[in-house]
């Protein structure tokens, strides 16, 4: 299980917090719970989580189920695949090109250009140490607005910080593929 349990008693602002994401994944939430350790640590992330984008302008929601998935995979996150990996059809990915982002990509002829370089750059922010080519950024910059790019970036970004602080705390995946 986890590396450390949940406490006994969660502040109840955090408790409401909890409560309400649980309800709208209909999982039992452990990383809100093990955060409420240290509130500062639980309100901080579940601001960034409450801000997350789902669909703004040409970043819809299938080009973001895209990046989300691949951080995930590059970050080799079991909790985070479970979760960002779930009803991914329902984004009208289909299993080749959700198979396809764990390893060649790039041979799968129903990507768009934009939807390859929006992979290709979620692999580069998930890799250790970071390393950006200047031409992907280019092509990147090339494709995307600034907004956009912002979108990218934070979105892939915000995958790492889960899949990351998840891993250290030995969480598990929630289920959402059973």
């Amino acid at each position: 299980m986890t590396f450390i349990p949940e406490p006994q008693r969660i502040p109840l602002l955090l408790k409401l917090g909890i409560l309400i994401s649980e309800r709208v994944t209909g999982k039992k939430m452990l990383p809100p719970r093990l955060l409420s350790w240290y509130p500062k640590a639980a309100i901080g992330s579940g601001v960034m989580e409450a801000l997350v984008a789902h669909e703004d302008g040409a970043m819809d929601k299938r080009i973001l189920k895209l990046i989300r998935m691949t951080a995930s995979y590059a970050a080799a996150c079991p909790f985070c695949i479970d979760m960002n990996s779930y009803e991914y059809r329902q984004y009208g990915i289909t299993d080749e090109e959700a198979e396809s982002l764990r390893g060649d990509y790039e041979s799968v002829p129903t990507f768009s250009a934009r939807e390859k370089l929006a992979i290709a750059y979620a692999r580069a922010i998930s890799q250790t140490p970071l390393k950006f080519h200047p031409d992907l950024v280019e092509q990147v910059k090339a494709q995307f607005n600034e907004r956009e790019f912002i979108i990218l970036a934070s979105t892939a970004a915000q995958v790492n910080y889960w899949a990351r602080l998840i891993q250290a705390l030995g969480i598990p995946p929630a289920g959402f593929g059973e």
